[in-house]
């Protein structure tokens, strides 16, 4: 549950920020507008991330970086640090700030690393690895979602992220061996491409299930993959292949 003081001041800040929508001629009202904007992603990260356990010092700083509200639909940004999934149209959502983080987190980036995403979304899991990751390859099968966030973060300078229109479930073969996989929406099983691609050492952060979905971050080893369960989540679920797939093995 969150403090009653953070309520009060997000429900403030959207005030803020749709009184400024509606003049927004005026040439002073973009400072102050970004300045609440910045004053969201620091109780953001306060309040709801750091509060709950996530440590990594680049994830805290670059979570406190990446403008979520650029990431959502123009009536929702006055909600945009809420803590909660939002709705991003053609029934998908942009994650919960905290999953993303801890997502992010559970990826143990150091910075160099190649990082395959499946799940685009609005591009701000892709935007949140690229501030960490050399390169960044996101795979996205809805595609208006896919041509949108290959824009947005194009607009936003994400120059070494690499969108692709596409079923997700046999990864990107091309240019693996990935560092790191996450994936944003979640299949009955794990698909065994996404394990295959990644490098010895690389790590899998991948939600699993239908009705009762698991958290798990799968470690590849020279002896296969050891596999973790983090927390219960609910995500969307996997479409395509996944879904053809989905008798519950590997």
């Amino acid at each position: 549950m969150r403090p009653l003081g953070s309520l009060t001041f997000l429900l403030a800040i959207a005030a803020v920020l749709s009184a400024a929508a509606g003049c927004s001629s005026s040439a002073g009202d973009g400072p102050v507008v970004e300045g609440a904007f910045a004053a969201a992603r620091l109780r953001m990260v306060e309040e709801q991330i750091r509060a709950r356990g996530v440590k990594d010092t680049l994830v805290l700083q670059v979570m406190r970086r990446v403008p979520r509200h650029l990431f959502v639909p123009p009536e929702l940004t006055g909600v945009a640090y809420t803590d909660g999934a939002l709705p991003i149209g053609l029934g998908q959502t942009i994650s919960q700030p905290y999953i993303v983080a801890l997502m992010t987190e559970l990826a143990e980036l150091e910075g160099g690393e190649t990082v395959l995403e499946i799940g685009t979304g609005s591009g701000y899991q892709a935007a949140v690895l690229a501030e960490i990751a050399d390169t960044v390859y996101t795979i996205e099968i809805v595609a208006p979602l896919a041509a949108t966030a290959a824009a947005r973060l194009d607009s936003l300078g994400h120059a070494n992220v690499v969108v692709r229109c596409g079923d997700g479930y046999q990864g990107w073969v091309e240019h693996a061996p990935f560092d790191a996989v996450i994936v944003t929406a979640a299949p009955d099983h794990v698909p065994e491409p996404l394990i295959e691609q990644l490098r010895v050492g690389g790590r899998l952060v991948i939600p699993v299930g239908d009705t009762y979905q698991e958290l798990l971050q799968i470690t590849k080893t020279e002896d296969g993959a050891v596999e973790r369960s983090v927390i219960p989540v609910r995500f969307v679920p996997m479409t395509g292949e996944a879904e053809r797939r989905g008798d519950g093995s590997r």
